[in-house]
């Protein structure tokens, strides 16, 4: 008796990769002809792109179920392309990106969905650098893929196939090799930790990198890499809560969730609490400004906490449009320390130009221990802000462009952002409205010092909103 297939099949093609749900008709999901295709037009890219270069690329994948089957398909398209294939196998995503440089190859994929939940995959596509490709390249390679014009190797010319399994020690290794990585004080802190890996990579990854650490006192949660999510895999307040539960049982001093590729990190207050989303960033830039003075980057979505932070040492806060690509290109431009986005994601120069939970865990744990504060009175010492986030979905007949257009023109007497959408700021209160790229609706994050000022300043968007359709 066949499987019943419950699951809604989408697949969603960008820049930054091909992501869908397996299983289900080709076009239509993440199935194997799709992933094929892609991967070829991947490999047509860079043949393009390096032309009569024998090419070698970097692939690497987290722990979920269909990754091992996504894997194959992409290695061996890569080899019947006549592509050099290096296999680092179970893996994080900055891992993958460091391998590529490490390896001189001349691009990576990444096999993963992040944070989405286990009937999800990915190709996410690196260029030489190990950094997401630019809009551009991105554009370029989906136009590829449409054409579907690709020349296999003959059998002569066929890749070869390596693995190397070192790559997560060599991460670790550079870490702690880091000069704002201090293992001694670490160490000497002799911290209590509880970790959620949520059974995926970061359960290879964690244990390694805070035993380098010289952590003693370790509670894993959910380390094995079986891919079998034991919670919603997005590292949100609401779905950690037997970590929160786990640290106060434990009288641990800290607790760090990662999502399933390890870009994301949340932080676990000895109380309990979570530490906040948007905060990982802040306290890392807050410890990374104390000793380099400059510059920082964050998306527009993200807390302007990062903002007074960064000016109170004396240096520029610029925001970006949403997306780490752009994140790191402003970073590049503005010569940032730091940056990031205020999901969790820490983006740390010195090592590499990727978002990154384990550096985050690093500086953050050196803080910790240098402050001689608990993680809770840490916290405290940022200033409060709070976020609401929220769609609307608005009928296909309706030009999103153009609503933003008039949402802009009504506050135009204020400071508005469209470098991504629409940013409005009021004050110490922003409001940020950007469209979907796959499907009728509009993303509305407000910002505010108490959360339901942040929630009311968004229904007045949503207000505005229905006034200006009703109005057409």
């Amino acid at each position: 008796m066949p499987k019943k297939r419950s699951q809604k099949m989408t697949l969603i093609k960008s820049i930054s990769g091909i992501r869908g749900t397996i299983g289900g008709k080709p076009g239509t999901s993440l199935t194997p002809p799709d992933i094929i295709k892609y991967t070829s037009a991947f490999a047509t890219f860079l043949m393009q792109k390096h032309p009569g270069k024998s090419l070698k690329i970097v692939i690497g994948r987290d722990a979920r179920i269909s990754g091992t089957m996504v894997s194959q398909l992409v290695s061996s398209t890569l080899i019947a392309m006549g592509i050099d294939v290096v296999d680092i196998g179970l893996t994080t995503t900055p891992t993958a990106e460091l391998a590529v440089v490490w390896c001189h190859a001349d691009g990576g994929m990444i096999i993963t969905a992040s944070h989405n939940p286990k009937h999800w995959n990915a190709l996410k596509l690196l260029n030489e650098q190990g950094e997401f490709l630019s809009a551009s390249d991105g554009d370029k390679l989906l136009q590829l893929s449409e054409k579907e014009d690709f020349l296999f190797a003959e059998v002569q010319q066929l890749g070869t196939y390596t693995t190397d399994s070192s790559v997560i020690l060599k991460h670790i290794d550079l870490i702690l090799d880091l000069p704002l990585v201090d293992r001694e004080a670490i160490k000497n802190a002799k911290f209590s930790i509880v970790i959620d890996a949520v059974n995926s990579t970061g359960g290879i990854a964690l244990p390694m990198l805070l035993q380098a650490l010289g952590v003693n006192i370790l509670h894993c949660l959910y380390c094995d890499p079986t891919g079998e999510f034991p919670h919603n895999p997005e590292p949100l307040p609401e779905n950690i809560l037997e970590i929160s539960d786990a640290v106060v049982k434990n009288s641990a001093d800290v607790g760090f969730v990662v999502d399933p590729d390890v870009d994301r990190l949340a932080i676990i207050t000895e109380l309990g609490d979570p530490f906040g989303e948007e905060y990982t960033l802040v306290a890392v830039a807050d410890y990374v400004l104390q000793h380099k003075k400059g510059n920082t980057v964050s998306n527009l979505s993200s807390s302007l906490a990062l903002k007074e932070i960064t000016e109170s040492y004396g240096g520029n806060y610029y925001a970006s449009a949403v997306g780490e690509v752009h994140v790191v290109e402003m970073m590049k431009a503005k010569h940032a320390v730091i940056g990031g986005e205020g999901n969790g994601g820490i983006i740390y120069p010195k090592l590499h130009y990727g978002r990154d939970a384990l550096v985050g865990i690093a500086l953050f744990l050196t803080y910790l221990a240098k402050s001689g504060k608990t993680c809770s009175a840490l916290r405290f010492q940022y200033p409060s802000y709070f976020i609401s986030k929220n769609k609307v979905e608005i009928g296909s007949d309706i030009l999103l462009d153009d609503l933003l257009n008039e949402i802009s023109d009504k506050y135009k007497k204020n400071v508005v952002s469209r470098i991504d959408g629409v940013k409005i700021q009021f004050g110490k209160e922003w409001v940020h409205l950007r469209k979907s790229n796959t499907e009728p609706i509009i993303r509305i994050y407000a910002e505010s010092d108490m959360q339901e000022k942040a929630e009311n300043l968004a229904k007045k968007i949503i207000i505005d909103f229905k006034e200006i359709i009703n109005g057409k």
